[in-house]
């Protein structure tokens, strides 16, 4: 049997407040949850993949519009793969770069800690 979360459940299992799932859901980045007939959302697993997936890659720097492109694609089914796979390419050169940027960045802090520690250390001994 499918389990059903209510938005609150949802909030708790991912971190996220329930108004930023409720902006998720404003933006069409959510486009599949359900609602009963009362209105109130019901969240699905197969929904918490995709919330899943929408936070990597708002994590890791895709924009809100472009995460919306790609869930529209999704929305019009297995004829849009290879643009969804195109849209994903794209996005792991980018992060790829990122990272080499940040690491770049890292070896820098990192040098800057080891002359900065070494003069604390030469003055600590005056």
């Amino acid at each position: 049997m499918a389990m059903i979360y209510s938005i609150k459940q949802v909030s708790e299992k991912t971190n996220l407040p329930s108004h930023t799932l409720r902006y998720y859901e404003k933006e069409g980045l959510l486009p599949f949850v359900k609602r009963s007939e009362g209105g109130i959302r019901r969240f699905t697993d197969d929904d918490l993949e995709w919330l899943g997936l929408i936070c990597c890659l708002k994590e890791t720097g895709m924009p809100i519009k472009q995460i919306k492109e790609f869930v529209d694609l999704s929305v019009q089914g297995g004829g849009t793969l290879k643009q969804r796979c195109e849209i994903l390419i794209e996005h792991k050169k980018n992060v790829e770069n990122e990272i080499q940027t940040m690491q770049k960045h890292l070896k820098k802090v990192t040098m800057k800690i080891n002359h900065f520690s070494a003069q604390y250390e030469e003055y600590a001994r005056r």
